[in-house]
């Protein structure tokens, strides 16, 4: 339940402190004394939108914070999920800035709205007059109809298969178009790899190709130029190796005398020797060169075909070309295995299909199963209402394919007296009987999720007299399950409360302010002789007011 609400800058209100009870809590006050706006605060904290425009005080910060007693609702696994401390009075709270940045925060740690909502949304609702409109709306009577039947489990584990499914068919759309546009490319990438495949790639080739076309394009100049080292080397008269020879005849005269002449005729020597194995191998060599124009021509198609490649597909090498051909084999192998992605796509959806379909099935069966029980519980609240002849009835039509919330569409039909034809609610219902059905539809639902606390907005627009009697006594059952705070401009109702405030205004030249109160006992027979009658209140309001808390109590 909720005990204690603070409320600081926002809207026309400074700073305002509430602490609730449990059981019936009564909110009164005259028409733009600021009711509006007290909910409109505690929605924050229910996660609604936050705008900077509504900070009383521009320069300051507003926040909302409420104080939840959720011992026994069963809410520990919920924080625990969320590595958030249980504490059994929960303080929730939200802040915003200036500029409008807001931030929400649970027992002082810093949550995302999303989780706000979701942990508020199981300890507090909040009902106002102009949620009468969903009763025309098939999704919430189909949620009615869930509550009544204890399907929420059901519905969730059926969600999580619909957007499992919805999720796997948004993958196969996609999956179908890459598939039709990758095979459109197939004939191209596959030319393009055979092409690369059928030169033959060897990475680093076109440098040992660019060597060959060199030595081919100059065969004869190095066939010279290797016969000229051997006719140097080895020519009768004038080569080298004489000269050698020559010079170790010179160093062997003086050796005797001379032992310095030894050593050099070493070096000699071994100069001789190693002319004469380059004479040989620049003969070997020379006798290999092969004058081939043929050969040439092989190496400069070849070195065209790859320059050609690589301009192609705007590379500087034979490796970066491999790079580009196993890309490509890549996705031709991926486009030839499309057909089995998708296929086993395909597969999956038809399995989530199959059990989201087998868990709408049994949702389905679920609810109408209770429709009878639902339907009677409705005319038994309307019959406490003053409609003891209307008429109420669940049709459930099913849909061929899978629905956010099942295969059912669930539509409430209604007539309000014996001769008239049930009919759908938005044909025949009028504003009151919008009100009065609501309110039964209502306190089922909030029995059935167990909520700790609920905030009734003037559900009783439209009823007065004896009625309205009947409506306060329906919102008094409902606070013996659950805390109920309740809103309105009905004297018969506002005396069915376990405690009574008051929402009043105070102008000055400058600003007006909102302010709330616990009206004392006499203080709030005062205020329902006032609902009675006006502020000129007369001898015989006060003497019925008292009459009204009497009987209620």
């Amino acid at each position: 339940m909720l005990k204690h609400l603070l409320v600081k800058n926002y809207a026309i209100i400074d700073n305002l402190e509430i602490d609730f009870h449990s059981g019936l809590n009564i909110i009164t006050g005259e028409t733009g004394a600021g009711k509006s706006i007290l909910l409109g605060a505690l929605g924050l904290i229910l996660g609604n939108r936050a705008e900077a425009n509504m900070l009383k005080d521009k320069e300051n910060s507003c926040v909302v914070e409420g104080t939840f007693n959720l011992e026994g609702y069963s809410l520990e696994p919920l924080f625990e999920d969320n590595d958030l401390d249980f504490q059994p009075n929960t303080i929730i709270r939200r802040h915003i800035s200036p500029s409008g940045k807001s931030r929400a925060f649970v027992n002082e740690l810093p949550v995302t709205l999303n989780l706000l909502k979701d942990i508020v949304g199981k300890v507090i609702d909040i009902h106002s007059q102009h949620q009468n409109l969903l009763l025309v709306n098939a999704n919430f009577q189909l949620s009615v109809l869930d509550s009544f039947a204890n399907t929420r489990a059901l519905v969730d584990e059926y969600n999580g298969l619909y957007s499992l499914h919805k999720q796997l068919s948004d993958e196969f759309k996609e999956l179908t178009l890459e598939s039709e546009k990758a095979k459109a490319d197939l004939d191209y990438l596959q030319f393009q790899l055979n092409q690369l495949n059928e030169i033959k790639l060897v990475e680093n080739e076109e440098a040992d190709l660019e060597l060959l076309q060199q030595q081919f394009s100059h065969a004869e100049e190095i066939k010279l130029a290797l016969q000229e080292v051997v006719n140097y080397c080895n020519a009768d008269e004038v080569s080298v190796l004489v000269w050698l020879k020559d010079m170790q005849d010179a160093l062997s005269r003086i050796s005797s005398f001379y032992p310095l002449a030894d050593e050099l005729n070493n070096r000699v020597e071994a100069c001789r020797i190693e002319l004469k194995d380059i004479a040989m191998e620049a003969e070997i060599q020379s006798e290999k060169v092969d004058i081939n124009p043929s050969e040439l021509e092989r190496v400069n198609q070849r070195l065209d075909n790859l320059n050609s490649l690589m301009q192609k597909h705007r590379v500087a090498s034979v490796a970066e070309l491999i790079t580009i051909r196993n890309d490509i084999k890549s996705k031709v192998d991926e486009i030839e295995n499309y057909d089995s992605t998708v296929e086993q796509k395909a597969k999956q959806i038809r399995e989530v299909n199959a059990k989201a379909f087998a868990k709408a099935k049994v949702i389905s069966d679920a609810r109408a199963k209770v429709c009878e029980g639902f339907e009677s519980s409705i005319k038994s609240l309307l019959a406490q209402l003053g409609m003891p002849f209307a008429n109420f009835k669940v049709s459930i039509s099913h849909y061929d394919e899978l629905m956010p919330n099942g295969i059912d569409r669930a539509t409430f039909l209604f007539s309000a007296n014996k001769q008239t034809t049930m009919q759908e609610l938005a044909k025949v219902a009028s504003g009151g009987e919008l009100s009065r059905l609501m309110l039964s539809l209502k306190s089922i639902m909030v029995k059935a999720k167990g909520l700790p606390t609920i905030i009734l907005d003037e559900i009783d627009t439209g009823v007065s007299g004896d009625i309205a009697d009947k409506v306060g006594n329906i919102i008094h059952d409902m606070s013996k399950e659950m805390q109920v705070i309740n809103i309105t401009h009905l004297p018969q109702i506002a005396s069915k409360g376990m405690t009574h405030f008051l929402v009043y205004k105070e102008d000055d030249l400058e600003s007006s302010t909102t302010h709330i109160r616990l009206l004392k006992p006499d203080e709030r027979i005062l205020e329902i002789a006032k609902m009675l009658s006006g502020e000129q209140v007369s001898d015989a309001a006060l003497i019925n007011a008292k009459h009204l808390l009497t009987n209620s109590n």
